[in-house]
């Protein structure tokens, strides 16, 4: 553990975007066990983002780790860009059913890292981690992307930032298995919360179901709409 010389402080060995569902959750708790970390949250006025700010911030106090430092988070806004797409305005949320690209946020890679690749060539971290999936769909979560995402960034400031993608070869079972002793239930995964709650019905939530049963293990998410597709649910 190294110390900033200014503030006596941890200082980072590297950051990790998190967004506060599993997948980022699992990363940061796995780097926080040999390494101090930023966690940097990139808010973008998205619709379910109060409630997934503040499931983050309890997740990353839960791990109970002094490598893991406080929350960074960073604005982003989308409105002037989105409209009234439906992740601005929590209208026509795609349900459980939906196909994977009706989830797609134009560009949501672009902005969270031009952000967060800028804040880490600023303080000095070498090392930005993200936790998509090999079977992530989508055109901005590929090893290209993030490869020529990172070299953009680094020639325009003249840094040197690694971006590393230690799931891009894994399935969510796998990843669910490095977690298993993690604070799960305070991650987050829902489009359409509903009272501050997991709304159980939206593409997300039936992400996060099948993650746990994939994985065998108990689903310790409160739903507000519990149904017979919730089969870990207790």
């Amino acid at each position: 553990m190294r110390l900033d010389p200014e503030t006596r402080s941890p200082a980072p060995d590297a950051a990790v975007l998190v967004s506060g569902g599993l997948d980022s959750a699992i990363l940061a708790g796995l780097w926080a066990r040999d390494r101090v970390v930023q966690p940097i949250y990139v808010r973008c006025g998205l619709w379910w983002e109060d409630q997934e700010s503040a499931h983050c911030r309890d997740f990353l106090a839960a791990l109970g780790t002094q490598r893991m430092l406080p929350l960074l988070e960073l604005a982003q806004p989308v409105a002037d860009i989105y409209g009234n797409h439906w992740s601005l305005t929590g209208l026509g949320v795609p349900s459980g059913d939906s196909p994977d690209d009706a989830v797609f946020l134009p560009g949501r890679n672009v902005l969270l890292l031009a952000k967060a690749l800028l804040l880490c060539h600023i303080l000095g971290i070498r090392t930005l981690g993200l936790a998509p999936l090999g079977t992530n769909p989508f055109p901005d979560a590929t090893p290209e992307f993030f490869k020529a995402m990172a070299g953009i960034v680094n020639t325009a400031v003249g840094g040197s930032v690694i971006v590393e993608l230690p799931f891009l070869s894994m399935k969510k079972q796998q990843v669910m298995e490095l977690g298993r002793d993690m604070p799960l239930a305070k991650t987050f995964s829902c489009i359409r919360p509903e009272k501050g709650m997991h709304c159980g019905a939206c593409n997300k939530c039936a992400e996060r179901i099948a993650a746990f049963h994939s994985a065998g293990m108990p689903d310790p998410t409160p739903y507000a709409t519990p149904t017979r597709s919730h089969p870990c649910t207790p």
